[in-house]
């Protein structure tokens, strides 16, 4: 493992913090890929069109996240709270085994979405619900001893804190 890694594991607080944080950086990965689609469709809402347009959002961030965690296993998000997404055994995190975490990440909202559409929830209720199934999936940190997310244990990665970064020396003042 690299020196300057060091092998403890984000505070839960801290990863759901920066998902707030990546959830406003998904938005702006998501702004010119559905620029050009609701401009080619027209901006229609059509039942096809509407299922296209989940497509293209799974599809973009999915891109985005496989892409920034296989090239140095972080995205805007994770840099900005030092953290950093390593294979198990702390090297770097493979194709595969991104898009595995990436698929597994569902379940954050997932389970949650389907409770909202199976009790035809709407705005605040179905809201509600998704903030419950990121609670309750925020929980399955403390299943493990490293307190690693299950989508992390089953997809083969590890989250880990990076150390804080060298304080900037001041300048001397001219005198």
């Amino acid at each position: 493992m690299s020196n300057n890694v060091v092998t403890t594991c984000p505070t839960v607080k801290r990863r759901l913090i920066s998902m707030v944080y990546e959830s406003l950086l998904g938005f702006a990965v998501l702004f010119l890929p559905f620029l050009i689609f609701e401009i080619a469709t027209h901006a229609s809402h059509a039942p096809l069109i509407e299922h296209m347009r989940q497509a293209l959002a799974f599809v973009v961030l999915g891109f985005y996240f496989i892409h920034q965690w296989t090239r140095d296993g972080q995205t805007l998000a994770m840099k900005t709270w030092r953290m950093k997404l390593v294979g198990a055994n702390g090297g770097p995190v493979s194709p595969r085994a991104a898009a595995v975490r990436y698929l597994l990440s569902w379940m954050w909202i997932l389970p949650a979405l389907l409770v909202a559409l199976a009790l035809d929830l709407h705005r605040w209720p179905a809201l509600g619900a998704i903030l419950a199934g990121i609670l309750l999936w925020s929980l399955t940190a403390f299943l493990d001893k490293d307190r690693q997310f299950l989508h992390d244990k089953l997809a083969g990665t590890r989250l880990m804190q990076l150390p804080p970064l060298p304080k900037k020396k001041k300048a001397a003042a001219p005198v």
